[in-house]
């Protein structure tokens, strides 16, 4: 890729960016979205939550620490479907990298650009809200790239889960020292998220996506994971309902994200499209139950209703968040369960939350 190449970033609203290109040389189309993480970028693009998204990185200098392959990816690709930088680096500064961002990019097919005003655009999204956007470095002409922006499909009312989930069941842990066996609902799970949980003594059977409830329940499963994901909660029926019968069993269950937002759900807890969203490494939320506020990693578009939770019996708020009051937390008063709506794994961000996975641990043991 020549890095000095044009490239233009369109939005849904008809705004215009031109920078230089990045990645491959081609067209992509995407929700277009912020992360105000200043470190991490690569654990963000492999996040499989991040599916069908154009990631705007709001740091200001992108690539400077290079790619490392080993101990940074969040699942087996790189799952964003473009990307926005100010400054791009292709130098990269540390030792025990694999190589530069920008061969990463090329590996992966990913189209980017850069040398955008990042703080304009992330002040545009804020303002006017999240919308679909595309980036080519091969139509350069607005009217004519704006047709093809007009066949990106719309976050609103799409299920993306089970484009990213595993296509078969598989195991992670020690069976032999493990305490618990936990059934994993793979909506696009971060790797970082097994880790906390085999570290904490359970064995992992990670099911795809539209596996049914009597195929997982066949394993004799201890307790039950509901991972994060990509797109819009309430499209996915076919994982409220299985959510809803692994409530039932009484079995411990706990959801993170896109898990959260299906227990709700499951519930009967409605869910809503934000406005622009929480994605970052620093999101204040505060644990209503033991008082303490937790610095937060966070990566969703969608919420679940505080008013209808509010009215319901058998559900009550864990956690809120500190700049908005969105729910950030629920629990069920009458079976072991319960989810949050950020990342306690928190791979990139703060550990302050990781107590929760040590929670599910607890109900675990007790059960």
């Amino acid at each position: 890729m020549n890095q000095k190449k044009e490239a233009l970033l369109l939005l849904e609203d008809g705004t215009a960016y031109r920078g230089l290109a990045l990645g491959i040389d081609g067209t992509t189309g995407g929700e277009i979205c912020f992360n105000t993480g200043m470190t991490g970028y690569q654990e963000i693009y492999t996040d499989p939550s991040y599916y069908g998204q154009i990631i705007v990185n709001t740091t200001s200098h992108i690539g400077n620490y290079g790619v490392q392959l080993e101990d940074e990816e969040e699942s087996g690709s790189v799952k964003i479907k473009g990307m926005v930088c100010n400054t791009f680096s292709n130098i990269y500064s540390r030792h025990t990298a694999d190589f530069s961002l920008q061969e990463y990019f090329e590996r992966a097919k990913i189209v980017g650009v850069s040398n955008v005003d990042t703080r304009h655009l992330v002040r545009h999204v804020r303002e006017k809200g999240v919308m679909n956007a595309i980036i080519s470095s091969q139509i350069l002409d607005e009217a004519e790239l704006m047709a093809e922006l007009k066949k990106v499909p719309s976050m609103d009312g799409l299920e993306l889960s089970s484009q990213v989930t595993t296509p078969e069941a598989y195991f992670v842990g020690d069976e032999a020292t493990s305490q618990w066996k936990v059934a994993v609902m793979d909506y696009g799970i971060k790797k970082s998220i097994l880790t906390n949980l085999t570290s904490r003594g359970c064995y992992c059977k990670v099911f795809p996506a539209r596996t049914s409830f009597e195929e997982v329940m066949q394993w004799q499963p201890d307790g039950f994971f509901i991972s994060n994901g990509p797109g819009d909660p309430a499209a996915m029926t076919y994982a409220v309902d299985n959510v809803n019968q692994m409530v039932l069993t009484g079995k411990p269950l706990f959801g993170i994200c896109l898990g959260h937002q299906l227990l709700a759900l499951s519930s009967g807890i409605s869910t809503y499209k934000m406005h622009h969203g929480h994605r970052g490494l620093n999101h204040p939320v505060k644990n209503l139950i033991s008082g303490f506020c937790e610095v937060t990693s966070q990566n969703h578009g969608f919420a679940v209703k505080q008013e209808e939770i509010e009215t319901h019996p058998d559900v009550e708020v864990t956690h809120i968040n500190l700049n908005d009051k969105t729910i950030e937390g629920i629990r069920r008063k009458d079976y072991p369960a319960f989810s949050v709506q950020y990342h306690p794994e928190a791979s990139p961000g703060p550990h302050d939350s990781r107590y929760l996975f040590d929670q599910f641990a607890g109900l675990l043991s007790d059960n």
